[in-house]
């Protein structure tokens, strides 16, 4: 029987994000309790900031890619090691001991599966959306909540749909969902409530909502970035 200990590479997109970058990476070498992580590859979509260099300074490797964030994700996983990928979103910070729990779920035969997650902010609206992440079902995910995933299956499912300029994540998961156990570890990755505050929370979640429905109506990539345009970025 093999005693390989599984590795997991940390693949993190991001576009001038100097502030949250520093965060995340912080985040992450106070809250690993194992010595598992393989990398950290920071796959950058052409920053004009300190993103890069503040990458470099606290350890990540720095892949430099297209910008769109499933493209970023697609490079960072070819040139991940690890037997584990773990997407990261620059401003969702892990837990305490976030790698032994995604090993703990590895080694149970979970291939797949994301943390809970809570938001930087005390609105009960906010935390409403915060304790739905804790229901096993596709449509209470999202990229915010990070996700873990075997390098094998996720060649087997050929990465993310580079067509999605938005709402990557989501087709992602809802393929995984069609194919295997998807796992909810308990504990919650922090995310931070900025576009919430800076948009208004009702609105934004709204938008979101209308994102997932259109998709379910069979809005194709193209639809969803315009609407995404005209009513989110704007």
């Amino acid at each position: 029987m093999s005693t390989h200990q599984p590795t997991i590479s940390i693949i993190i997109p991001v576009l001038n994000e100097e502030k949250y970058i520093k965060d995340v990476l912080f985040a992450i070498s106070n809250n690993a309790v194992s010595n598992r992580i393989k990398e950290i590859l920071v796959v950058d979509g052409g920053s004009t900031d300190r993103t890069v260099a503040n990458a470099q300074k606290h350890g990540a490797m720095v892949i430099n890619s297209n910008r769109g964030r499933a493209k970023q994700m697609n490079l960072g996983a070819t040139k991940a090691t690890g037997d584990v990928l773990y997407f990261l979103h620059v401003d969702s910070l892990p837990p305490k001991g976030f790698d032994r729990a995604i090993l703990n779920e590895i080694n149970q035969g979970f291939e797949v599966g994301c943390f809970q997650m809570r938001f930087n902010s005390n609105s009960p609206f906010l935390k409403f959306f915060s304790w739905c992440t804790r229901i096993n079902h596709q449509i209470c995910r999202g990229g915010d909540q990070s996700l873990f995933i075997t390098r094998e299956l996720f060649n087997q499912l050929d990465g993310f749909n580079e067509s999605y300029i938005v709402y990557e994540d989501n087709e992602f998961i809802q393929r995984v969902y069609k194919l295997k156990p998807f796992k909810v570890i308990s504990s919650s990755v922090t995310t931070s409530a900025r576009r919430y505050e800076e948009r208004g929370m009702i609105r934004l979640q709204y938008h979101f909502g209308m994102i997932h429905l259109k998709h379910r109506l069979g809005a194709n990539p193209k639809d969803l970035y315009q609407y995404y345009l005209k009513h989110i970025a704007a």
